[in-house]
């Protein structure tokens, strides 16, 4: 049985909700309509808590800034 961690999103569908889930995951294990599937229900806590510290850059974030403004318009 396949089992992998997906990410969707609830969204209004008439008066009862839909899960979105992305095509390329569900092609990745396999699924198509009307396959049953088991789902363990987790809410996602706080986005920007989760990335805090997760990217690591071997720049410090003042040299990256610098490097991304130099291709800018003048005009701006």
């Amino acid at each position: 049985m396949a089992s992998d961690v997906m990410i969707g999103k609830l969204r209004k569908w008439g008066n009862s909700m839909g899960l979105l889930l992305s095509k390329k995951e569900l092609n990745k294990l396999g699924l198509k309509e009307h396959d049953e599937i088991m789902l363990t229900i987790q809410k996602k806590s706080n986005p920007l808590r989760e990335m805090f510290g997760a990217m690591k850059f071997s720049k410090p974030t003042a040299e990256l800034l610098k490097e991304s403004r130099k291709n800018e318009s003048k005009f701006w």
